[in-house]
């Protein structure tokens, strides 16, 4: 029934939901920035260096923001994927060809699930009153995206070889591999300057925060696909139903022929009956 109802709706549902997630990630991060700004920069608790970092500012009075934000962050992230897999099992996206293709879909899944955990516990964990479970969620999150990052540019890489005539699907993977790689290497700089350079970290985190935002916006791209494909689809069965409906035309022809010809047959009979008689 849910699949059913996918293939009846609006691509602009399906589009909603990654803009509607990068949207609300972008705005509380946004929000959190400009209250540390304005408020003059305050040294928080767990702050270390003099840029306060992302969980800083959650661990503040703004953590039920943080909170609810990643909650649905993660939730969105999660359904962009789950919603891109099964349009593409419903034939409305570039179909998966080979087996590979369908591996690396569900990995990919499975890799923003496990993210998403992280990120959900670390907002929850937060770095003022449980700093060891908060670095490890951070961890478990970062480890959760970057390999949904690198399982989805995998996926993309052998749809195009298998769709090497959609444009937009290379354009859809390029986008995927250069922001994913961007974020990948963002991610290992700020793993090491977490610890060595406590005010380069926390320019890099934001930056990986505000940029997560670009690889969100991705899913909008590829899921605006499925209008390319839905108005492929009706095209398609517009010009099959013309043909259906000449070939219909022309074999209503030879029928017609056949009953003319019938019906002048037995006028001929009934008239040499008649003079017969």
């Amino acid at each position: 029934m849910f699949g059913l109802h996918l293939s009846t709706q609006s691509h602009r549902l399906f589009v909603f939901v990654p803009l509607f997630t990068a949207f609300f990630w972008f705005a509380t991060l946004l929000a959190m920035l400009l209250t540390w700004l304005i408020s003059g920069r305050p040294q928080y608790v767990s702050q270390e260096g003099k840029v306060a970092y992302i969980s800083d500012v959650g661990a503040s009075f703004l953590k039920p923001l943080f909170i609810v934000s990643c909650c649905i962050t993660g939730v969105g992230f999660v359904l962009s994927l789950v919603l891109e897999r099964l349009l593409r099992h419903r034939g409305r996206l570039s179909p998966s060809m080979r087996k590979r293709e369908h591996v690396f879909e569900i990995l990919a899944i499975l890799g923003s699930f496990i993210g998403v955990l992280g990120l959900v516990l670390l907002s929850g964990f937060d770095t003022k009153n449980y700093v060891t479970a908060h670095r490890i969620f951070l961890l478990v999150f970062m480890l959760g995206v970057i390999l949904s990052v690198i399982f989805s540019v995998l996926e993309y890489h052998w749809l195009v070889q298998s769709h090497p005539d959609i444009y937009k699907l290379r354009r859809a993977y390029l986008a995927k591999f250069i922001i994913g790689s961007i974020l990948i290497v963002l991610a290992i700089a700020f793993g090491i300057t977490l610890y060595y350079a406590p005010n380069v970290g926390g320019v890099i985190e934001w930056i990986i925060g505000f940029g997560f935002t670009i690889y969100l916006l991705t899913f909008a791209y590829d899921l605006r696909m499925a209008k390319i494909m839905r108005q492929e689809e009706g095209s398609d069965m517009t010009e099959r139903s013309q043909i259906s409906q000449g070939q219909s035309g022309n074999s209503s022809e030879p029928s017609s022929r056949v009953r003319g010809r019938m019906h002048r047959a037995r006028f001929k009979f009934a008239h040499s009956l008649a003079i017969l008689t």
